[in-house]
């Protein structure tokens, strides 16, 4: 069972010649994992709930980690890279909107990280992620271990998200699940955030500066305080519907703690948004874009919620209005590329590819992996009458793992305007094994077969 699992609906990835030319950096010293620390969650019965990843920041034993890796918590292990083992003994404080806890253990002389400036942070700035992969958890003779992964990247932007009051770290290091409450360092490994929303390449960091004023706190509270607490808290349910969406994909238990948490807030932004996602499952497109413009009316300037917005817009038919909303999501977050994509696909759907294209082009350059994207881009090329990069974005595509009807309609488009027959006629062949009684493709196949190969 993982319970850091906070998933939302963006694709991004690291760009690989940034991400080579950021990383060079900061390959001189290593980061000290022996204060990075797999916390292990368990109920009132000895069962575990969850995992989650912590890091220590005090030398006497005071370490940082994400609220919600502890709810329903009644007991925490830390497990030590070595194996060591000690329970947390204390809460010393717990922010249930900005997500982090600050924990103590008994008394010690432990491995730390320097804390950085996240106040400093900017756009292309080196990060890297480091945290304990959930699915690598095992136990021998009842000692857990996990393996500690470091990943690398660039950040995006410093952003709000659903709260208006407070930014994250938008990043491109990736957070496998069970990163939560894991370290996200700049390039002298200095703690600058810490992992809190992960998903589909979406990685969001609370910056440290947000947890920094709170650790020299002495008041302090135990497990069964904040299990008590917990019992009438909105965001406690709020993540445990959450797990129940995404972790255990129980879409009827999410909606229920959705509904119970907007009872109690109508305006819960986040239970609002993961309200959204449930009803999409569910089939309950008009709903679910009823909750998005909910969202969009309380938060003006929630990107994901805008860019998913103008994409149900999209797929309805309401192409103006989809391009005025991932317009939306761009002038709030310049780098976002899945809606920078999307807003090039939309304005290639309005015959706008001119104004498409450096939207696509800077999707490109931002994540060079990101076959979706190279589409988006030769459709705005063959609008455009350059057949040629058509051609070349197409097969890019292609070989980035995209392989849908459309395209190799396009791609046999390109090919045949550009005289190359014989890899049009392997496009119709791709085709016509996909839909074997395509009868324009069978028609163009038998034209084909019957010109000069060039």
């Amino acid at each position: 069972m993982e319970k850091s699992l906070l998933k939302k609906i963006i694709v991004f990835a690291v760009s690989s010649l940034l991400f080579w030319s950021l990383c060079s950096q900061a390959f001189g010293h290593e980061v000290n994992k022996n204060a990075i620390v797999l916390l292990i969650c368990k109920d009132r019965t000895g069962n575990t709930l969850g995992t989650g990843t912590g890091f220590v920041v005090k030398p006497e034993g005071i370490l940082i980690t994400n609220y919600h890796v502890l709810v329903d918590a009644a007991s925490v292990n830390v497990v030590f890279a070595n194996g060591d083992q000690v329970p947390v003994q204390q809460i010393l404080k717990i922010d249930r909107i900005k997500d982090f806890a600050i924990l103590k253990i008994k008394d010690g002389v432990y491995s730390t990280l320097e804390i950085g400036d996240s106040r400093k942070t900017r756009a292309y700035d080196y990060s890297s992620a480091v945290g304990y992969l959930s699915q690598s958890v095992t136990e021998e003779e009842g000692r857990p271990k996990g393996l500690l992964l470091q990943t690398y990247g660039f950040i995006l932007g410093v952003h709000p998200q659903a709260h208006p009051e407070f930014s994250y770290l938008y990043t491109s290091s990736s957070f496998g699940p069970g990163f939560s409450g894991g370290p996200v360092l700049d390039k002298d490994n200095k703690v600058v955030g810490i992992a809190t929303l992960e998903g589909r390449g979406i990685n969001l960091a609370l910056p440290i500066h947000e947890i920094r004023p709170y650790l020299n706190n002495k008041k302090a509270m135990t497990f069964d305080q904040l299990l008590q607490e917990d019992r009438d808290s909105k965001e406690a349910l709020y993540y445990r519907g959450n797990y129940a969406l995404y972790g255990l994909g129980d879409l009827d238990l999410a909606v229920t703690h959705f509904q119970q948490v907007l009872k109690k807030d109508p305006n819960f932004v986040l239970a609002l948004y993961d309200l959204a996602a449930a009803k999409r499952d569910q089939g309950r497109i008009e709903e679910t874009i009823s909750d998005y413009e909910k969202i969009i009316r309380i938060n003006p300037n929630f990107p994901e919620a805008l860019s998913n917005l103008g994409g149900f817009y999209f797929r309805t038919g309401n192409l103006e209005k989809a391009v005025e909303k991932f317009q939306n999501a761009v002038q709030v977050y310049p780098n976002f590329i899945q809606a920078l994509s999307n807003l090039g696909a939309a304005l290639n759907k309005v015959n706008r590819a001119a104004e498409a294209l450096p939207h696509l082009e800077k999707t490109i350059r931002l994540d060079p992996e990101f076959g979706i994207a190279y589409y988006n881009l030769g459709n705005s090329y063959f609008a455009l009458d350059r057949l040629t990069d058509a051609r070349k974005a197409y097969d890019k595509s292609v070989e980035l793992g995209v392989d849908f009807f459309t395209l190799h309609w396009k791609l046999f488009e390109t090919y045949h305007r550009l005289g190359e027959n014989r890899e049009a006629k392997s496009q119709l062949e791709i085709i016509l094994r996909m839909d074997p009684e395509n009868a324009k493709a069978q028609q163009e196949l038998a034209k084909l077969s019957t010109a000069p190969a060039k």
